[in-house]
């Protein structure tokens, strides 16, 4: 599996209980260009809202400002294109960016360690500090261990630590917490929002989440703790930051809408051409983002 051409649709409806007065949404919805990965179509379309402006954010992310229709009880968002993925074995490469190398070193509230975080830290084996690669692949192995794939436990606020104690927690939190542990050991370590093409499904109810450090001589790696692999061809990156909160698919703000109800749709497959996709889904066992 060295190359994949995978096609993704992404929908995102809201339904609103008043009609929304104004309302802006930032939408980090747009795949990067980036080592191994090459976006061939791209397309947006947007129902009771409209495109105000794009621009890269200090991340380099590709982020769309869209407005909201004044009246509007349900607004629809549908990206859908074709991404070619190579299988680097999760190597993105050299650091580049506006932001210092140094500034993945920063805690966030989403990431500080606790007492329980570095309780879990200790227990790594002494050796995995001497090679950092294989500390980064035992660190993602224990708290695989520790910390279950469990959906409804956590939501998109629940810390690193709070989801160590109680155990349980879905890749949001897997990312969260290796990359507290991560930078708390001294290694730059940064969050991605992106898809996973899942081996038992096309449809999904949400998007992934996974976590890169920098390993000297190497650059940037990604680790999948969730699933305890690095990421392979499945993988199209979107979005990345210090947490989840700077590679948010979608924030923003409104005003006169009171609750609202947000359904995400998500269908990742392989291109037919080519590699089979009953090929291409033969590895390892895939947890999807539950938080979205």
């Amino acid at each position: 599996m060295s190359k994949l051409t995978l096609q993704v649709r992404h929908t995102t409806h809201y339904a609103f209980a008043t009609p929304v007065v104004h309302a802006l949404q930032r939408l980090r919805l747009t795949p990067k260009e980036t080592h191994g990965q090459r976006i061939l179509d791209w397309r947006m379309s947007f129902e009771n809202a409209a495109a105000e402006l794009q621009y890269d954010d200090q991340h380099f992310n590709h982020v769309t400002l869209v407005s909201l229709a004044p009246g509007a009880r349900e607004v629809t968002v549908t990206c859908e294109g074709t991404v070619e993925t190579d299988d680097n074995a999760g190597v993105i490469g050299r650091h580049s960016g506006h932001l210092p190398l140094w500034s993945f070193l920063r805690q966030t509230p989403l990431t500080r360690p606790g007492p329980r975080l570095r309780a879990l830290l200790r227990d790594l084996p002494v050796a995995a500090a001497e090679a950092p690669l294989d500390g980064l692949h035992a660190l993602s192995a224990l708290i695989r261990e520790r910390v279950v794939y469990e959906t409804g436990r956590t939501h998109p606020a629940t810390t690193a630590e709070e989801s160590v104690a109680q155990g349980a927690g879905v890749c949001q939190d897997h990312a969260h917490i290796f990359i507290g542990a991560a930078r708390a050991s001294g290694i730059p370590a940064r969050y991605v929002s992106g898809y996973l093409m899942m081996n038992d499904r096309i449809e999904q109810e949400a998007t992934h989440a996974w976590a890169e450090a920098h390993v000297e001589g190497l650059g940037w790696v990604g680790f999948d703790v969730s699933n305890g692999i690095s990421p392979d061809p499945r993988y199209v990156r979107v979005a990345t930051g210090s947490d989840y909160r700077d590679a948010a698919p979608v924030t923003g703000i409104s005003i006169g809408a009171s609750e609202q109800v947000l359904t995400v749709g998500v269908a990742v497959e392989a291109q037919a051409s080519g590699q089979s996709q009953s090929q291409s889904q033969s590895q390892g066992q895939s947890q999807s983002q539950s938080n979205q």
